[in-house]
């Protein structure tokens, strides 16, 4: 297999967790207007029908072995199905600063599976550098003031814990699969199957029709559906390629950063001098983890 520069698949992970990040904002903004369940069928689906005309073309090229669809299927059960099932739940109870704590936990998760199940061996390096993120995303959570309502944080945070256990299936499966398909068929993939697996949630009781299309919101799932669904999960999906496993989730740790950044540009939140310490050691967390040595 070709190998590629470690430097494109950083900008890559990087971008990844740029719009994750974005994601939180914008879901919580979408959420005021919208029932969850018509957020992440709109996001799934426009993602979708954005790939479906180049499906051809993103087809070729992959190398499929009997058995692989068993695996594609668990993949987008994981993410986008459940996972998106409880991170829009969670975000309905706990705040965006502390479900972007939460994803602290996701690299270790990813480590401790990745080590008896793709049989990668973990550095202490990479340990210590998840250490100092993790207490990075820690620091930085506790010191911002939190402007959004959390009437069950503690539910909330439960929910965001099995969304990170969800993502670790993804994570792991589409590792086992990138040496078979590439970025694009299996973002691809998990949009169509997030579409069919969401599809009949809008017929469900509890989910609100909407009765208007405020401006606002309507581009907030517009940004769901094409920016993350789309653009975080290809960057994700070519870095964890080209990376092992246990790199690629180090740079989960840079969401926190980018949310509590975001929401003080976009909403207002108050950005402390603490924030940005902790941010710049959630930074060199992940540059640690990136040395073998």
């Amino acid at each position: 297999m070709k190998t590629t520069s470690p430097l494109l698949a950083y900008l890559a992970l990087t971008m990844a967790s740029l719009l994750w990040g974005g994601s939180f904002i914008a879901m919580k903004y979408a959420l005021a207007t919208f029932d969850p369940m018509i957020i992440i069928f709109g996001r799934m689906a426009l993602g979708f029908a954005v790939m479906l005309p180049f499906a051809t073309r993103i087809r070729q090229g992959c190398t499929p072995r009997p058995g692989d669809f068993k695996f594609l299927v668990f993949m987008a059960l994981c993410e986008p199905c459940l996972y998106f099932v409880f991170e829009a739940n969670a975000l309905q109870y706990t705040t965006a600063s502390q479900a972007g704590m939460i994803t602290a936990t996701l690299p270790l998760m990813v480590s401790m599976a990745a080590i008896p199940i793709l049989k990668e061996k973990v550095s202490p390096g990479t340990l210590f550098g998840f250490g100092l993120a993790v207490a990075g995303v820690v620091w930085l959570s506790t010191s911002g003031v939190a402007t959004e309502d959390a009437p069950n944080p503690m539910l909330g945070n439960i929910l965001e814990v099995l969304a990170m256990a969800s993502a670790v299936g993804y994570i792991i499966t589409s590792k086992h699969l990138s040496t078979r398909y590439s970025p694009l068929y299996l973002t691809m993939f998990m949009a169509g199957a997030g579409t069919v697996f969401f599809l009949p949630t809008l017929l469900l009781p509890g989910t609100h029709l909407p009765t208007s299309f405020p401006t606002g919101p309507c581009l907030a799932v517009a940004f769901l559906g094409i920016a993350v669904t789309l653009g975080a999960f290809f960057c994700y999906n070519y870095g964890v390629k080209c990376i092992p496993t246990s790199q690629a989730a180090a740079f989960i740790n840079l969401i926190p950063v980018f949310t509590a950044t975001m929401g003080w540009l976009f909403l207002g939140e108050i950005f402390t001098y603490q924030q940005f310490a902790a941010s710049t050691l959630v930074l060199g967390g992940v540059l640690i983890s990136q040395h073998k040595k």
